[in-house]
Order: structure tokens, then sequence, then C-alpha cells
């Protein structure tokens, strides 16, 4: 079944580091609602079958106020066929779950939220410039649970200046105590446009450190699998059979539409991208016209698109759905690509499935890219 993935471009505050596509007026609103509205029916033949997830981020959707949100939960009844047990999504941020908020949630067909933690710390939040205290981190995830919404995924940040070992495993227990079942945690990167990349060029604030990255990493694998948590994608941990439907599409290359500014979507053969520019998408919208450019993948852009996806979770690489869908060549070089990384452990071999080993996956990127086929003028 495919996806639809609506990006709602708001948030109050601007973290330190994201470089996601957002703004922190909230003046467009009601047009935003409009105009994403209009692009769902303008794509609705895109998708032809079911609906199996569809999955609001940002931005921060938990802004918007409810009345919004269900305007465009009618539109999606009203021209697509959802599955009884799609996958509903919306990321929120803990401020934004008070219990009047949950209870309008609750009347909307989300079934699932991703809750922007980051941590447990005071501290470490204001230090991000988050909008919420550790209080409210805490909080909003025991509201929504006693309010009936049990699947549930935090988010959590690790690698940072100031987050010490210890207060990282605070945090680990914490998550775990509050028996979420899904478990987003990211390597802080240094986007180079962001308030964090800037503070580090000035000497405002020191740069990151990979092997407290690496260091608090592994320590995350060690204590959610003690917990009985599955590392099914590099970020990505939940308890069993409670993987991000959406997301883990996304992963194994399932269509899905992307709606609002910034979004992209992906058909089985070409990427869909849409413009990150909030007055420019209203202003094409307004015209009944796509703000959207194609991008051709070419079969090696399939390949390796999907060589790096697959690698990143558990699933792994499928070797024989490389032979049978792009051919025996790049079946043999995919295999010939893998030898180093067989040689230094970084990967397994399982019934035709490449796998990261625990060490390998601290160097996820740096192995798919070698794995990359080229064409034969890029030799």
């Amino acid at each position: 079944m495919s996806g639809i993935y609506i990006h709602i471009p708001f948030c109050k505050k601007a973290c330190t580091y994201c470089d996601f596509h957002f703004s922190t007026s909230l003046k467009y609103v009601e047009e935003m609602t409009d105009a994403i509205c209009r692009e769902l029916i303008l794509k609705k033949d895109r998708i032809t079958d079911q609906v199996g997830s569809i999955y609001f981020g940002g931005g921060t959707p938990s802004v918007l106020d409810t009345p919004y949100l269900a305007k465009i939960f009618h539109t999606l009844t009203q021209h697509f066929s959802i599955a009884s047990d799609a996958e509903i999504t919306i990321e929120t941020n803990p401020d934004d779950l008070t219990a009047k908020k949950i209870r309008e949630l609750r009347q909307l067909p989300v079934n699932r939220f991703s809750i922007g933690t980051q941590s447990f710390f005071d501290e470490d939040l204001l230090w991000m410039n988050r909008a919420h205290s550790a209080a409210e981190a805490e909080t909003s995830i025991k509201r929504s649970q006693d309010a009936g919404f049990e699947n549930l995924s935090i988010d959590l940040i690790y690698g940072y200046p100031i987050l010490t070992d210890l207060k990282w495993e605070h945090n680990i227990r914490k998550a775990i105590e509050l028996q979420t079942p899904h478990i987003s945690a990211y390597s802080l990167t240094v986007e180079p446009k962001t308030v964090l990349a800037s503070n580090i060029r000035k000497g405002r604030q020191v740069p990151i450190n990979d092997d407290q990255s690496a260091e608090q990493f592994q320590t995350l694998l060690q204590k959610l699998d003690l917990a009985g948590f599955e590392h099914y994608e590099i970020s990505n941990y939940s308890l069993p059979g409670k993987y991000a439907v959406h997301n883990t599409n996304y992963w194994r290359g399932i269509p899905y539409l992307g709606i609002g500014p910034s979004a992209h979507g992906f058909d089985g053969t070409n990427r869909y991208l849409n413009i990150a520019n909030n007055s420019k998408y209203l202003e094409q919208l307004s015209k009944g016209q796509l703000a959207e450019t194609v991008e051709e993948l070419t079969q090696l852009d399939r390949l390796n698109e999907y060589i790096m996806t697959a690698l990143r979770t558990m699933w792994g690489v499928d070797l024989e759905k490389i032979k049978t869908s792009y051919g025996k060549t790049f079946y043999e070089e995919t295999v010939h690509n893998t030898k180093p990384f067989l040689e230094r452990n970084w990967i397994i071999q399982q019934d035709q499935k490449i796998l990261l080993t625990p060490e390998g996956k601290l160097f996820a990127d740096y192995i798919a890219s070698e794995l990359f086929l080229l064409d034969e003028h890029e030799k």
C-alpha cells in the first residue's frame, strides 16, 4: 500500500541544529492548509491502491489548530481510499500536547504520535533552543498514554557537547521506563546553514566530537537491546512489531506522495520535489498548478538508492533482488564491492543478504557510498 507524507512548514521556534524547511510565522496557516488540500486533490490520481500510511511531518504539525488538521483529513477521506488499519502519524512537540489538544486530536483519525522529546534535561533543551521543558517532555508522553495513544515514538539526540555519558544513560533509561514502543535517536550533525554551524565557525561553540557520538551510539545499542528493542534502522528502534510503517515503506522503496512545501514523493520510478519556499508554493497552488520538479531516476539511480536505504535496515541489501530486478552484471559488481567490508567485519552476508555489523553501523553512509555503482564514464 502507498503512503502520503504531508509537510507542515511551521514551528514556534528555530532549533539551533535544524535545517528542515519551516517558518516561525503562522500568518499564512489558513492559506497553507487550503494549498495542501488543493495539492492533494491535484495528485489524487497518482495513487491507485489503498493508502497504508499517512505521516504529518515538518516543521511541527502540532502547532496547527485542530480545525486545520480536520480540513486536511476531510480532503484525504474524500479523495483517497485509506485502509482501515492505516498508520496515521503526526509529529508533535511536548509543549503542544496539552490535555485539550490531545482530546481534540483523539477526535481525528490520528493513531500515532511522534513526539520531539530530544532530552529530559532542561539545560540541554535550552542549548537546543527547544520550546518545551524537561517536565513537559515527560508529562506529554504520560498524558498521551492516558488518553489512549499507546502507539508512540519519541525522538532523542546524542553526540552534542553538553551531553555527558551519565545524562545520555539517564535519557535512555527514562525512555525505556516510559514504555514508549518506538524510539528514534539521532547523532547531532552540523548542517551548514544552521545557528549551530554559525556558532562553531565563530568559535562560540566547540565542534562536535565524533568519538563521543560513536561511544554514545554504542551505549544506546546495548541499553535498548537489553530492554528488548530491535535496531531495525540506523536511527530507529522499536519493540517487536512496532516498526514505523511509513518510514519502513520509504526504506523499502514503496511509493508515496509528498505534499506541502519542500516535500518529496516517489512513484516507484521517479522522484517529485516540491519547492522549499512557502510564498512560491502558495502562489503556484493558488493558480491550480503544482509547485514541483521531477527528478527522472535511471535504473542505476534506483539501484544505488535501494542500496543506500536497505543497508540502513536490519533486513539489509537483498542480493537476489539486485540480480532479479537489475541484472547479473550489477549483482556481480555489488558482490565484488562488498569484499573489503566483509574483510573488516563491517558487514556480513547471510542468505544472500548484506547486513551491517554493530561496528559497521558506525560507517553506514560511507559503506553505502562505496557500494554505489557508477556509470562507465564515471569509473
